[in-house]
């Protein structure tokens, strides 16, 4: 078995809100990042396969790199993820975003391929998601 990572980057804005709370309870919970701001986010997405005897390939990137290009940087690129219909719901979180773009490529790869998805929104933050079974 043999993983490949790769890299892709989007940007946009957000703003850290859970809408079960009052606008003082979040900007409490939240601080600075309740205000709207944005990121330049790298996504890593992991995958993993059994190298190919005639291609010596464990994976089809151009599948990878569709699905990714398809099911989230189309969606999210120059966005404000609250406005994203694919993360109603979700807490713009890098926890949050992980698991979501986890939901979004898992049925997009090759059954049991995906291994990680890796949101790297500062250079001090970087938040990894590895499914449900992890």
């Amino acid at each position: 078995m043999v993983e490949l990572t790769r890299v892709y980057h989007f940007s946009a804005g957000h703003r850290l809100e859970n809408p079960a709370l009052s606008d003082r309870a979040n900007a409490a919970l939240y601080g600075p990042c309740h205000r709207p701001h944005g990121h330049n986010y790298y996504l890593e997405v992991t995958v993993a396969g059994v190298p190919d005897q005639l291609t010596g390939m464990s994976v089809d990137l151009g599948q990878i790199d569709g699905a990714v290009t398809e099911r989230v940087l189309s969606r999210v690129d120059h966005q404000t993820l609250e406005e994203v219909p694919e993360l109603a719901g979700v807490v713009t979180t890098g926890e949050g975003l992980a698991r979501a773009f986890w939901r979004l490529l898992a049925p997009a790869v090759p059954a049991g391929a995906l291994r990680r998805v890796t949101v790297v929104e500062t250079a001090k933050n970087r938040f990894q998601y590895e499914g449900e079974a992890s």
